[in-house]
């Protein structure tokens, strides 16, 4: 039985419309079109985290043939909670969310209007530096998220709007 389903499975798969997004690896046309994003500086050192992940996921327009340009604004913010007796708080909640805008660059128009976002907990310990190492590494992390989301969004656009 589980020889004919392993069997049946990629007939299945291919009845129902899925395609990778990244199919023709990186000679593929979502590929190409991601590389033809330019991404515009973002304030903060969260913006500068976010916008080096995006560079580096996108491929980085070819001497500067920017087909699109990629606008983003943060909201960065750190929330704490599980308040102790003597009003200590003891774990903080850092939450990074983004707006961004994909911006036609031959026509300015804005093609594309989303938002990503993640959070992450944070425990608060004795040792300030402890406390102040692990929101610098919450934030890295939400940077590499948000920027995953980000581009995986463009890359469904871009596979769309080539249709």
């Amino acid at each position: 039985m589980t020889r004919f389903a392993l069997l049946i499975l990629p007939i299945a798969l291919a009845g129902c419309g899925l395609r990778p997004l990244y199919s023709d690896g990186e000679s593929g046309a979502v590929a190409n079109a991601l590389r033809q994003v330019e991404v515009a500086p973002i304030a903060g050192k969260s913006g500068y985290l976010v916008r080096s992940a995006l560079i580096d996921r996108l491929g980085g327009a070819p001497g500067g043939a920017a087909k699109y340009r990629l606008v983003v604004t943060l909201d960065d913010s750190i929330q704490g909670f599980g308040v102790r007796r003597d009003q200590a708080v003891t774990r903080e909640r850092r939450t990074l969310r983004s707006r961004y805008q994909l911006v036609d660059a031959g026509t300015g128009e804005t093609v594309l209007d989303a938002t990503a976002g993640s959070d992450a907990g944070i425990d608060i310990v004795s040792s300030e530096y402890a406390t102040v190492a692990a929101e610098d590494t919450a934030v890295e992390r939400l940077a590499e998220t948000i920027a995953d989301q980000m581009v995986a969004r463009i890359g469904l656009y871009v596979t769309r709007s080539a249709k």
